[in-house]
């Protein structure tokens, strides 16, 4: 991965490779920020800025051995850790090969993405004191090529506390030329003692021009359809691609929000338990899917509020509706409205009944349209 290949952040990325250029590397980071907004591949394309054994223009050559061998994830001193399902596996090496094709097939996948892949059942990973005990042993050995030893340990905020207490003492007394970097989405559940420890680096989320630019790059939708992606996205790449892998089934939210706003707002109880009972027997990402679009539509009847349509990002069918529906979400309702979906959204992440779930947001959603 080289840092022109990765999607905005310019700023950061000229902040990083002078890092290496001015020969003041910290020996442990934290990359933090969400996935989908490319802490991953920030983190590789500085490993390999650092590996790169013909530096140029601030960036890898991407052609020397060192730079073939990172972007395959095959470098013999560049270590991955990873959370996993202790059941199936007690340490990232045991399913590596799973990680690195759906790193490889998408850098900006999720923990969700991961858990999907990774475990049927959809059980929470974890990075044990298993892996903690890996690392270690793996980081007293030298370096095969000489030069740094990198590990790498994606999704940090997963590590237990048995694993991070483990591993302070060589986070805050590495062997010789030694780089940790942690990729975390969530401060507050990295062990301070950890953080502490660590030099911080802030990935921001990404502006709607970036992701535009890279959407367009990657299929020929309309201009109208991307700009609801990227509104959606919340300059989140990683679910702006799934956005667009979902593509398909945007006419079908479409539809289910207005079928939802419409049994709400007449008060009709049976179609509403209906509708509760068909959103229930959909896959978790499909719900996912959902609720983002019912956030973002409610978002967009704020924007054909109060800005004169200037700021609205909708299909012409999306619009269409809008028309008529927007008038129904005011001050009075808005914050009831957004927290309930995003609210929900979560809750569907970490595996709740759905049934009791969508049946409650029809009765939310009929107290609520009804306070317009």
């Amino acid at each position: 991965m080289l840092f022109k290949d990765v999607v905005g952040h310019e700023e950061l990325k000229k902040s990083l490779a002078q890092e290496i250029d001015n020969d003041r590397i910290s020996h442990a980071q934290l990359f933090l920020g969400k996935t989908g907004y490319g802490s991953f591949p920030l983190a590789m394309a500085f490993v390999q800025y650092l590996l790169c054994e013909n530096r140029k223009n601030h960036d890898s050559c991407g052609e020397c051995p060192s730079c073939s061998k990172v972007s395959k994830m095959q470098h013999p001193d560049v270590h991955f850790s990873f959370p996993t399902v202790q059941a199936e596996a007690k340490t990232s090496d045991e399913q590596f090969s799973i990680w690195k094709s759906m790193m490889e097939e998408n850098t900006y996948s999720s923990l969700n993405n991961w858990i999907n892949t990774s475990d049927p059942k959809g059980r929470k990973p974890i990075i044990s004191k298993f892996q903690s005990e890996q690392i270690v042993k793996k980081l007293s050995l030298k370096s095969f090529e000489g030069k740094h030893k990198v590990s790498i340990i994606w999704m940090a905020d997963e590590m237990n506390t048995v694993c991070a207490n483990k591993l302070l003492k060589i986070i805050e007394e590495p062997p010789k030329d030694t780089v940790f970097i942690l990729i975390a989405e969530s401060q507050e559940t990295v062990l301070p003692t950890i953080l502490s420890r660590t030099q911080l680096v802030k990935v921001k989320q990404l502006d709607d021009t970036a992701i535009l630019t890279e959407l367009n790059k990657k299929n020929n939708l309309g201009d109208d359809v991307l700009k609801s992606i990227v509104s959606r996205s919340e300059g989140d790449l990683g679910v702006a691609y799934n956005l667009l892998s979902a593509q398909g089934s945007e006419s079908q939210n479409r539809e289910r929000f207005i079928e939802l706003m419409r049994v709400c707002y007449k008060k009709q109880v049976l179609p509403m338990m209906a509708w509760a009972e068909g959103m229930a027997k959909l896959g978790r990402e499909e719900q996912k899917h959902f609720l983002r679009y019912s956030l973002y539509m409610v978002r967009q009847s704020l924007m054909k509020n109060y800005t004169e349509d200037k700021l609205l990002r909708a299909s012409p069918e999306e619009v269409a509706f809008l028309d008529k529906f927007a008038r129904f979400i005011t001050g009075n309702n808005v914050l009831d409205f957004t927290n309930l979906f995003d609210e929900s959204h979560y809750n569907i992440e970490r595996n709740a009944h759905a049934k009791m779930l969508f049946t409650n947001i029809t009765f939310e959603v009929m107290r609520y349209i009804h306070k317009a």
